[in-house]
Parts: structure tokens; C-alpha cells; sequence
């Protein structure tokens, strides 16, 4: 995988946003270049059955759906979680191969570049959050970034333990 440099290529705020959204993105696919499958499914921490490489991939895919189509379009939530298993997305990562995971993920990350790229920063939300406040995509940006780099902290964690792997 060709990673990208954290460097935005202007610097105005939505490059650097959507740089440092793309280099998260990038160094959580990196973390898998060649993760086998049966390492992608094992789960390491005992207190975190289902923290496995192929669930911290399929979570990030659907937080993204979550915050780009629930959240700012308002579209009706379609995520594989449900209130009685609140981490399906988690759990059922182990039932795909990862290729299609991260494939999945990819495809998702250019639509979504691509529904940042015609929106204003400043526009809100079409949903509200858990405290009531309409974010804007600017925030959503913000909170994604966050959320990814870390879970790029978990894979890493995980994947030395798996083989041994460091860096990416």
C-alpha cells in the first residue's frame, strides 16, 4: 500500500483536514499489508474478546458511515449494530475475509472524500448528537481523525502481538 504523507498539499483548513483524515485512514490499511487471515481474526486481549484486526477495520468503516450518512445527510441508519448487540460490527468482522473489509473501507473513504469535497465546513448536521447540538462537518472531520488515529493505537498494539510487526 502507498501511503500518503501527512503533509497536506495547501494549507488551508480543508486540505489539512481531509490530509490528516486520509493519512489515518491509509496507516490503518497499512497496519493489514500482509495480515494473514487467521491473524486477522485473532483476538489478543482478554478483557476485549472481540478486539480483533478485522473488527477495529469493519468499527472504522461503520463509524464513518455512521457520521457521514446518519449523522450529516440524515439518512436512515443501516449499521449492523443494534441496541441488544451494540458491537455486532465487531463481531461479525470475522465472518469476511479481510480483503473485503478493507476494500469495503477504501471504496467507502472515496465516496466520502468526495461528499467532503461539495459541502461547506460550516454546514450542519442534518441529526443531532447525544447531547442535542447539530455538529457541522467541520467537527465531523475533527472527531473522525481522532477516532481513527486511535484505533491505529489498537492495531499497532495488536500486530505486534500477532507477528511481531512494528512501524507502518
Amino acid at each position: 500500500m502507498t501511503r500518503i504523507d501527512d503533509t497536506p498539499p495547501a494549507w488551508d483548513e480543508r486540505t489539512q483536514l481531509t490530509t490528516f483524515l486520509d493519512y489515518t485512514r491509509d496507516t490503518a490499511r497499512a497496519k493489514c499489508d500482509g495480515l494473514s487471515e487467521e491473524n486477522a481474526r485473532k483476538a489478543l486481549l482478554p478483557g476485549s474478546p472481540l478486539m480483533t484486526m478485522s473488527g477495529v477495520i469493519n468499527h472504522l468503516r461503520w463509524v464513518e458511515y455512521y457520521w457521514f450518512q446518519v449523522v450529516f445527510l440524515g439518512e436512515e441508519d443501516q449499521a449492523p449494530m443494534t441496541d441488544e448487540d451494540p458491537d455486532r460490527e465487531m463481531r461479525i468482522a470475522v465472518d469476511f475475509p479481510l480483503a473485503q473489509l478493507l476494500d469495503e473501507y477504501t471504496e467507502q473513504s472515496t465516496r466520502y472524500r468526495e461528499l467532503v469535497a461539495v459541502n461547506d465546513l460550516d454546514k450542519q448536521a442534518q441529526r443531532t448528537i447525544r447531547n442535542g447540538l447539530h455538529v457541522d462537518l467541520r467537527w465531523i472531520l475533527h472527531h473522525l481523525i481522532e477516532e481513527t488515529a486511535r484505533h491505529n493505537g489498537h492495531l499497532d498494539i495488536l500486530r505486534e502481538m500477532l507477528d511481531g510487526t512494528t512501524g507502518n
